[in-house]
């Protein structure tokens, strides 16, 4: 059935008119006609799976149905169903599986850089982030949706790739690149997988899961080990186990007992499950073992890895979770989240510095879930290492209250890409290019053009690199 399609549309081809020579591409779907400038071509809203909806919803992703004709690829496709989050819309759709692809005017055998987006997987879009930067450094780029929240993870006793469908989806868009790539100038040969947050730990996951192909990876602010402390020596990863979800799913507040009723629910009613699934399962197909102990046992993708923080990651989650705090809330704070013993610890090696102890706590809750954890990531991986720094980057989220954020998590965004209505000033625009150069030299390399025993640290201004107890913190 497909050859049969796709020799029919080769026949058809000499069909597309003129005027639209070097917009319009042959997937291995049909047509799909975008749109172009001096500079570069972009092709949005492009199916890579079938919708999940009715039947597949909570199905691994299908295949898409051929189309006959050319089909506009001129808007992105619909968020997945999400609630608000910071920065991000609200959506009911779950018919979201699309991709775009932005390439340069001329694309001939370009390296490819695949985005994953973040949102803590329960928020985003890939159609939320501007690629130009990337694109005139002579890059293809994808930017993709996936499954989020309870469409994305939730599980079910019985329900094969319970908990796991939207790390699924990101394979399936990745397997589309290898089908399609080259039609739009890129080469399927090098891939390079990227994102930030939620799309880094997305990004280390793949580096464990068989299915994945891609040739390197960027990991932004989401080493497979990161960990927030849950008081006691806990520590709560954003790793479960499907046996876990799948429990999880079946005592949950839905009024179903089978699958044929929890797929008839409507879309607001998933969506309140989504403080329920919000974490990948692995003891799946599309990721057999837990990442943290794949990473440890060496069970990963041996491919070019570049991996980073920023200096600040905490910042904004502390400046929205908690009061001001003196010294005792400090303590208090401390004791909470590691224990009593640990605290004490832990207040000796970072002690109360005067005036607001809220930058204090986020340096070491900084430390401990992201700076140590990537140190742990790029020790077993042999990555190469990055950390943002800017002092004063724009802030990205809407109505944070006031507060002294430095290199807040998400802050090196639009320095990679263009983020919104952001703006940069001349000397971060500057450093923007420096970062942009070192990405793509990456992608088409593998070398981002460091040591791999050194750190880089962008930034605007000099700054030393801070040494962190590590192992108080992580031990």
């Amino acid at each position: 059935m497909r050859s049969t399609f796709t020799a029919a549309v080769l026949v058809a081809a000499t069909a597309v008119p003129a005027h639209a020579a070097g917009t319009t591409i042959l997937t291995d779907t049909g047509f799909v006609s975008g749109s172009i400038t001096n500079s570069q071509r972009s092709f949005q809203g492009v199916p890579f799976a079938a919708p999940p909806i009715g039947a597949n919803r909570w199905r691994d992703p299908q295949p898409v149905q051929p189309w006959h004709g050319v089909r506009s690829a001129v808007r992105p496709g619909p968020r997945c169903a999400q609630d608000e989050g910071l920065g991000s819309p609200a959506s009911d759709s779950e018919d979201c599986l699309y991709l775009n692809v932005t390439t340069p005017a001329a694309a001939v055998n370009r390296p490819v850089l695949v985005w994953i987006h973040g949102g803590g997987f329960t928020s985003g879009a890939g159609s939320g982030y501007g690629v130009d930067q990337l694109v005139r450094n002579s890059s293809v780029v994808v930017t993709i949706n996936y499954r989020l929240g309870a469409f994305g993870y939730f599980g079910f006793p019985g329900l094969a790739g319970s908990g796991a469908f939207g790390l699924r989806d990101q394979q399936a868009a990745l397997e589309w690149v290898q089908r399609n790539i080259r039609q739009f100038g890129g080469n399927p040969h090098n891939v390079t997988l990227f994102g930030a947050s939620a799309g880094g730990l997305s990004t280390c996951a793949q580096l464990t899961a068989p299915k994945a192909v891609f040739h390197k990876a960027i990991i932004q602010s989401g080493p497979c080990q990161l960990g927030i402390p849950a008081g006691e020596g806990q520590v709560d990863h954003p790793w479960v186990q499907r046996e876990d979800v799948e429990q999880t799913g079946a005592k949950a507040p839905h009024g179903c007992s089978d699958l044929e009723c929890l797929r008839r629910l409507a879309v607001g009613e998933i969506k309140k499950l989504t403080p329920l699934f919000a974490k990948p399962a692995y003891g799946t197909e599309a990721l057999p073992h837990n990442p943290i102990t794949a990473l440890q046992q060496g069970r990963f993708r041996k491919v070019p890895v570049l991996a980073g923080t920023t200096r600040d990651e905490l910042t904004v989650f502390v400046a929205m979770y908690y009061p001001p705090l003196d010294a005792a809330g400090y303590s208090e704070a401390l004791v909470q989240g590691f224990g009593s013993v640990k605290a004490g610890q832990i207040l000796g090696a970072y002690p109360p510095k005067g005036g607001d102890e809220r930058k204090q706590l986020s340096t070491v809750l900084t430390a401990m879930t992201s700076t140590c954890a990537t140190d742990e990531l790029r020790a077993q991986t042999t990555a190469y290492g990055y950390e943002f720094a800017e002092p004063k980057p724009p802030m990205i989220f809407p109505g944070m209250p006031e507060f002294d954020y430095g290199a807040y998590h998400g802050s090196e965004l639009p320095f990679v890409l263009r983020y919104g209505d952001v703006e940069l000033d001349a000397e971060q625009r500057t450093l923007s290019g420096e970062m942009v150069d070192a990405w793509t030299r990456f992608a088409r390399t593998g070398r981002p053009g460091w040591d791999r025993q050194d750190v880089r640290i962008f930034s605007t201004q000099r700054t030393a690199p801070v040494h962190h107890r590590c192992d108080l913190l992580r031990g």
